[in-house]
């Protein structure tokens, strides 16, 4: 975001900027009291200078992200194209900490984590699964941040509808390339991989196209 021409000709454009400022460093240094303390069950976000704790997820959520986990996981590591972590992860970005429901890693991001890393990179694909007390970060905050640090895909289900919304990065927003309620969904991050829709919502489905990625 670019500073606007009546921000510049501000008389109080130096405090305005030193006010800032004060507010990020202490944010900082609750960021890293949040690094430390948080507990490794604990499913937990830093937003905007609050801690954001997360209720258990409903089954269906739960089975969602594990079935897509399942088929980015095996195409991942059959190909060993890049690096793909799921929920626990902690991704640092410059002012919050986000715990995605599914991130994949670039190759070139993917050298840089080590087996004792704690606080991971931004990642270059993100998925969340809609829930109903996380549907307005993941379409608000979530939306706006992962855009403007690189994220370059960023994919919302909705488990109760069934419905995946594929987002692409243009400059420092989201633009939406596609809306699956059907048919083969391709991953822009990963070209080469086709996942049918039923894969994602169904078990059988979803075992199907296992043994078609492992043949």
């Amino acid at each position: 975001m670019s500073v606007t021409a009546e921000q510049l000709e501000s008389p109080t454009l130096a405090l305005d900027v030193e006010r800032y400022l004060a507010v990020l460093q202490k944010e900082a240094q609750e960021r890293q009291k949040f690094r430390e303390e948080i507990e490794p069950h604990e499913k937990a976000e830093f937003i905007n200078g609050k801690i954001i704790m997360h209720s258990p997820a409903r089954a269906k959520h739960t089975e969602v992200r594990s079935l897509l986990e399942r088929l980015l996981g095996i195409y991942v590591d059959s190909t060993k194209t890049g690096c793909l972590v799921s929920e626990k992860a902690l991704c640092g970005f410059t002012r919050n900490d986000y715990e995605p429901d599914i991130a994949w890693f670039s190759a070139e991001k993917a050298a840089g984590i080590e087996p004792d890393t704690v606080i991971f990179p931004v990642p270059d694909f993100i998925v969340e699964v809609l829930s109903p007390g996380t549907s307005r970060t993941d379409r608000g905050v979530k939306f706006i941040d992962y855009a403007a640090h690189g994220v370059d895909e960023y994919w919302i289900i909705d488990a109760d509808s069934q419905i995946v919304e594929q987002y692409q990065r243009e400059g420092e927003s989201y633009e939406l390339a596609a809306k699956f309620a059907e048919g083969t969904i391709t991953p822009l991050s990963l070209p080469k991989l086709h996942i049918p829709h039923a894969a994602i919502f169904d078990s059988a489905a979803n075992l199907d196209c296992v043994k078609s990625l492992l043949s």
